[in-house]
């Protein structure tokens, strides 16, 4: 678009619309909220009228009078299952699972219809993304899934969304705005081919009678983090405290991923790169491992719950939003 253009057009779609931000949900579409136009079609149909009622009025013909306001009724029946094919629907927000810089976030939006009739191809667009629709069962709902390119760490927003509809005849254009407060955290990208970092202490393959996976030593409470598999899940059943197995025989020295093991002319989003890759693989090894970063540290653990925090204080470092 010519940039002198675009300019006026965004300082007038603001005072049009007033957008007044990302708000939590659900977002009820009501008449405020709906606009309509009519579209190509509608406006080909609107000239197809013009000619019919002028041939009528030359030539007198009643049967052209009555075809034309036949037509008319069919145009403004058009217009009203357009809006009332958006009017009153209910919008909301889903999960959001967390993805890798690099990768698409997919945003679930579930719409609720409680009306009677069922909303027929409903357009769910994101900006620069491809539609989606979506019908929507009387008194039901329905789920879309958004995405949006994930080009950076930290939190992502899906943006403004457009939910519009050309029911029945495509000859009106009905849209709507809803701006959701969903997020979607990501992860850096992982460094590629790169080998995890010496282990501390007695080493990666240093082993000495200790905590280990060979026998059983007892239980003591359970820590965010331990592994799911070594949970004393009769215990838990008796509704006894929450305990973890120890065992005892060949310990695998701990890991610890350090920001300043780094090399020194790497950039922040470097180091946090391979940082996230050494995460990766010391939990995929089955190690102990322990993230040290400038302002934070997190202790030497393993299983999903800690890989997760490690990779959310990798996304968030350094970010207002943390």
């Amino acid at each position: 678009m010519n940039p002198w253009l675009s300019a006026p057009r965004s300082q007038f779609e603001r005072w049009l619309f007033r957008p007044i931000g990302p708000r939590a949900g659900p977002i009820v579409l009501g008449h405020r909220q709906i606009f309509i136009v009519p579209s190509r079609l509608g406006l080909g149909f609107a000239v197809l009228l013009l000619v019919l009622l002028v041939g009528s009025l030359n030539y007198e013909l009643s049967l052209g009078y009555v075809l034309t306001f036949w037509l008319v009724g069919i145009g403004h029946a058009s217009m009203y299952h357009c809006y009332r094919n958006q009017s009153r629907l209910s919008l909301r927000h889903g999960k959001c699972q967390p993805v890798f810089a690099g990768q698409r976030a997919r945003f679930e939006i579930v719409l609720d219809n409680l009306n009677r009739h069922a909303r027929r191809n409903v357009q769910l667009t994101l900006p620069g993304e491809a539609s989606v629709a979506v019908d929507v069962p009387a008194q039901g709902s329905a789920e879309a899934y958004m995405e949006r390119p994930a080009t950076s760490r930290g939190y992502l927003l899906p943006g403004r969304m457009t939910i519009s509809n050309r029911y029945p005849l495509g000859l009106f254009y009905a849209w709507s705005y809803a701006d959701f407060d969903a997020r979607c955290l990501v992860y850096p990208e992982p460094e590629a081919n790169v080998g995890l970092p010496a282990a501390s202490g007695h080493g990666r393959q240093g082993r000495h009678r200790g905590a280990g996976q060979d026998d059983f030593a007892g239980l003591r409470p359970h820590r965010p983090g331990d592994s799911l598999r070594h949970i004393a899940w009769k215990s838990a059943a008796r509704g006894d405290t929450l305990l973890t197995k120890q065992f005892i025989g060949s310990e695998v020295g701990s890991l610890w991923l350090r920001w300043d093991d780094m090399p020194p002319d790497f950039g922040v989003e470097q180091r946090l790169s391979r940082l996230t890759a050494w995460v990766l693989q010391a939990e995929r090894a089955g190690l102990d491992y322990g993230l040290r970063l400038p302002g934070s540290e997190l202790a030497p653990a393993h299983g999903p719950q800690h890989e997760q925090l490690c990779l959310q204080v990798l996304a968030l470092f350094g970010k207002k939003s943390a």
